[in-house]
């Protein structure tokens, strides 16, 4: 859609021939279609003499002095006149550049925009999961035990890794898009590479949490097996020890190729990541994540070194990746300041502590559900850890399409362009159920069959097939629960994303307690799906909550009663 911006301040109003009250400014662009705009100023004469009427009543809400316009409809018309030419051809002339009709309406500018983003954000989030779900596949035809014994390091590893990575990879998305959009308004001709505070902040940062991270899982992997709840005398133990100091390894690629992926993705930028971790890679040699599939039987059945292989295999494909990445990015911005005072640590700090409790409170409720697991037993925890893996990986395809309305968001709501905030909040609201609803029918038609690939444990597919009703049918609220997550980090409300899921993990984590003991596995799967339908709920609270940052979203009719266009007044 070809969009004029004109300079306006909104405001509230009544009718016509009254005084508008309880004018609220929002001083932003006013963003007005050119067939709309022309159509309007080629209105009949009694649709003129109307606005004359709310011209001189209406009153000015900008800086600009009281006028009180005396227009007869040939004066607006010689007015309007020159306007309404220039408006046309600035129109066709932006139509022409763009390569998109003026007759597209704004919601279709959005869904464009937003399917644009997220169809690489999509495939670039399904390789990575592609590649564990790969992993769990071979590892699972080892044996039951096996692949017990991984899957709780696995989950270890996620919970400690991603507790650092996740709120750098939010923050980071949002703090470049607002940098950009700063960048742009001091020099929006510059074609050379940006450098950016935010960038070479998150690096810093990533590197650091990497590193402690990995000596961590490595130094700790003993007491991590013990919290969750793996004694010294199990069969798991030795091999899911040993799994782990492996994996640990790949903790610094991981946080710095997430923390690079965030930041592309605050540049609007979702495809150069799905370069680095799939299909152009396998151009070269098969790297990236893509490369773990081709290492996999390898290390693991030609160099028979088992699960052993598996996590070298895991390891070096994240190094491949981390490095592909940076040097991607390095052509599109400075990596590094050449002054550390130049640094936004603060805001890192600030916004990724809130970020860094709800992690917390999110990968220890599902930590928990797996902990509960694997006090039933190797069978039931094999069984657990299919199921798992299956429902995160399909869930976290709407996590792509949270992340690039993330970004549209941040850049958007930074320009104070509310109206096309509310657009994008609801276009990313409607594709993301629709998401949950298509995943929802593939996996359970589909579930059954599939689990096949992971095991030829009779015991272990039995369990499985049990589990369908929870990994299909809670699709629809775990897509949901994720655009929520890319909202309120889009107008970086970071407190209550923080606050609400520490509540909402605590509910989930009293039933994930009790109900397991009693029911056993259908226990864990109910609590996991009580946990994502909460964090949908406290998402809907927060936008109709009218003093939050999503105000103009209860506010928008009021706000579209009276607004000035250039010193004139129009009521709608």
């Amino acid at each position: 859609m070809a969009v004029l911006k004109l300079p306006v301040a909104v405001t509230c109003g009544r009718t016509s021939g009254t005084e508008c009250s309880a004018r609220r400014t929002l001083n932003k662009p006013f963003l007005i279609k050119t067939s709309t705009w022309n159509n309007y100023l080629g209105s009949r004469s009694t649709k003129r003499s109307k606005l004359n009427n709310v011209i001189r009543n209406c009153g000015l809400s900008s800086d600009d002095q009281p006028v009180d316009y005396n227009l007869d409809s040939s004066n607006l018309e010689e007015k309007f006149g020159s306007t309404r030419d220039r408006l046309s051809n600035e129109g066709a002339i932006l139509s022409a550049l763009s390569g998109t009709s003026i007759d597209q309406s704004p919601t279709q500018d959005v869904q464009t925009e937003l399917i644009v983003l997220s169809l690489p954000a999509i495939a670039g989030q399904a390789i990575e999961p592609l590649a564990q779900l790969m992993e769990t596949a071979y590892i699972g035809r080892m044996g039951a035990l096996e692949l017990a014994s991984a899957g709780i390091s696995v989950s270890i590893f996620n919970i400690i890794s991603k507790v650092f990575n996740i709120p750098l990879l939010s923050v980071a998305t949002s703090f470049v898009a607002e940098d950009i959009s700063k960048y742009a308004d001091e020099d929006s001709t510059a074609a050379e590479r940006k450098a950016l505070p935010s960038v070479s902040t998150a690096l810093v940062l990533s590197a650091g949490i990497g590193l402690i991270e990995a000596a961590a899982m490595y130094l700790g992997s003993g007491p991590f097996l013990s919290i969750m709840g793996l004694s010294t005398d199990s069969t798991m133990r030795i091999p899911a020890e040993h799994f782990l100091k492996l994996r640990a390894l790949g903790a610094p690629a991981v946080v710095l190729y997430l923390a690079v992926q965030g930041i592309f993705r605050g540049f609007k930028d979702t495809r150069t990541p799905v370069m680095c971790l799939g299909k152009k890679c396998v151009d070269v040699a098969g790297l990236g994540n893509l490369s773990a599939v081709l290492f996999f039987p390898v290390f693991m059945y030609a160099f028979q070194l088992g699960i052993t292989g598996a996590a070298i295999s895991t390891v070096a494909s994240q190094y491949i990746v981390a490095i592909l990445m940076l040097w991607k990015l390095n052509e599109k911005t400075v990596l590094l300041q050449p002054n550390i005072r130049n640094l936004h640590f603060g805001g890192y700090l600030k916004s990724g502590g809130f970020l860094l409790g709800r992690t917390l409170a999110a990968v220890l409720t599902v930590t928990l559900s797996t902990s509960m697991a694997a006090r039933l037993g190797a069978i039931p925890m094999a069984a657990h850890q299919i199921c798992l893996q299956v429902w995160l990986s399909a869930s976290l395809l709407a996590d792509a399409q949270a992340a690039s309305g993330q970004a549209l968001i941040a850049s958007s709501f930074a320009r104070k362009d509310y109206g096309r905030v509310k657009l994008i909040t609801h276009v990313a609201l409607k594709t993301g159920l629709a998401t949950g609803i298509l995943l929802a029918i593939i996996l359970g038609l589909s579930f059954p069959s599939f689990a096949k690939c992971f095991t030829n444990d009779s015991q272990v597919l039995d369990i499985v097939r049990s589990g369908l009703l929870f990994v299909s049918a809670s699709q629809p609220l775990n897509a949901l629960a994720y655009i929520f997550d890319g909202l309120h980090y889009g107008v970086s409300d970071f407190p209550y994303a923080a606050i609400s899921m520490m509540i909402v993990g605590a509910l989930a984590s009293i039933f994930l307690i009790y109900a397991p003991p009693i029911i056993g596995l259908p226990g864990v799967w109910s609590g996991l799906t009580i946990f994502m339908g909460l964090r949908s709920v406290a998402g809907f609270m927060r936008l109709s909550a009218k003093n939050g940052p999503w105000w103009f979203l209860q506010d928008s009719q009021e706000n579209e009663d009276c607004f000035e266009i250039r010193g004139y007044r129009h009521f709608k």
